[in-house]
């Protein structure tokens, strides 16, 4: 008498545990997809660049010490150096985002 009983409990709980993990499931599909590393600056280059697109291309906040400066440009300037299969174009304007930051001069005509 009692195995009857035992059986279809068994039954039911695996049914309901199936119920649960299906509708687990769905919702973890339907989550949005978010960032699994961290983004660097996305979009075109301003004609002259200023302190706020430096401080998106570096992946820093404005007004940070000059140090964190200069280790967010070693990190960005790694992934995206010439050298390593990346652009001179990018480096080069990564350099200036450095510049800007640090508020060094930049040297507008040359001296030929």
């Amino acid at each position: 008498m009692a195995t009857p009983f035992l059986a279809g409990l068994a039954v039911a709980t695996a049914a309901l545990a199936g119920k649960y993990t299906i509708q687990a499931w769905q919702a973890f599909k339907a989550r949005p997809v978010g960032p699994r590393m961290r983004k660097f600056y996305e979009g075109g280059f301003q004609p002259t660049m200023t302190r706020r697109e430096a401080s998106l291309i570096l992946g820093i906040r404005d007004g940070v010490t000059a140090e964190k400066v200069k280790e967010a440009h070693r990190r960005v300037m790694v992934a995206n150096h010439p050298d390593a299969g990346g652009s001179g174009y990018l480096a080069s304007k990564i350099n200036e985002a450095k510049d800007v930051l640090l508020g060094k001069a930049k040297n507008s005509g040359s001296a030929y």
